[in-house]
């Protein structure tokens, strides 16, 4: 089994307890309000026309003209991309995400993890995540579209960007040997949906179409997408929103004696003097961490999503 946030299952199995309160993804826990949904969404089979309407607002949301592919979440892509090449020599930018590099070596990749940045060059096949999980690191997109020319194929993984606009290379991902992924559900809220997006050049994506068959997303999803995508205004105040409460939860980890190491507007990972001990802290006040097989000093919050729940974090962090 691959290391996740999200087990609460086993949080509860070894803890006890029913009220859990789960911060151990980065998935905003104010959710996008679920619109009224048809009944054909449930009986019919997903059309064109709801597929290019999703398409059509996530190409304004995301910025760009380039080619792009629906599909059950950003996971999905990242299982398929191995497959648009031989494998050869992969380099993944970590620590970061565990899946991509389990992904490649399933289809026969040889991976090597790099910690700097100027190590990717000359991989046949690598990866970014932009900004990273889960220490927050970011990447100009002047250096990526740099390294894009010295690499086979950049991977740039995007999937807590929506606060970082700046920072996306989606209206670049039309060149060749780039491809660009987004997460609906973790800004959004709504990670049950699964739903997400790759966006790359005519090629990848038709390629990427072939092997996610005709009917990638669901009729839900569909509907869903296209609501939360095309509603700029929920989107901006959730923007405001996340950006004042990061620094709520430094603050409340700093008087708690923990140091940030980095992260995003939707998680925040820290250093504590003994990871585990202090996911115990938390996990007896019925609150849910990450923490990670690499150090046993990093542990990762995201952000609670109701007064009712900053009370409990800000009692555990000061008991």
């Amino acid at each position: 089994m691959r290391d996740h946030g999200g087990n609460i299952d086993g949080a509860i199995a070894r803890f006890g307890g029913s009220d859990w309160i789960d911060l151990s993804t980065g998935i905003n826990r104010v959710p996008y309000p679920v619109p009224t949904l048809h009944p054909e969404d449930w009986t019919m089979l997903p059309t064109h026309s709801a597929k290019q309407a999703l398409l059509d607002v996530a190409a304004q949301t995301y910025g760009t003209t380039a080619p792009m592919l629906a599909v059950a979440g950003a996971q999905a892509a990242i299982q398929m991309i191995p497959r648009l090449a031989k494998p050869g020599r992969a380099r993944v930018l970590g620590p970061t995400y565990n899946e991509h590099a389990a992904a490649l070596r399933a289809a026969g990749w040889k991976v090597e993890q790099v910690s700097q940045f100027g190590q990717l060059a000359g991989a046949d096949l690598a990866v970014v995540v932009n900004p990273n999980n889960p220490d927050g690191r970011s990447y100009a997109p002047a250096d990526l579209l740099a390294l894009a020319g010295q690499v086979g194929r950049l991977v740039v993984d995007e999937s807590f960007a929506d606060a970082q606009p700046a920072l996306s290379l989606a209206a670049q991902a039309g060149q060749a040997g780039l491809l660009v992924l987004r997460s609906f559900g973790k800004f959004y809220g709504l990670a049950g949906v699964r739903l997400g997006f790759v966006i790359g050049c005519p090629d990848d994506i038709a390629a990427l179409t072939e092997m996610s068959g005709p009917w990638p997303v669901n009729g839900a999803a569909l509907r869903i997408g296209a609501a939360a995508l095309a509603d700029k205004a929920w989107a901006k105040a959730t923007v405001a929103r996340l950006q004042a409460e990061v620094t709520q939860a430094d603050a409340l980890a700093l008087a708690a004696g923990w140091q940030l190491v980095g992260g995003c507007e939707l998680f925040r990972t820290y250093e504590t003097p003994d990871a585990e001990t202090a996911q115990n802290r938390l996990a007896k006040a019925r609150i849910w961490s990450r923490i990670f097989p690499y150090s046993n000093r990093w542990l990762r919050l995201g952000l609670p999503g109701s007064p009712e729940e900053w009370a409990r974090l800000t009692a555990a962090l000061e008991g």
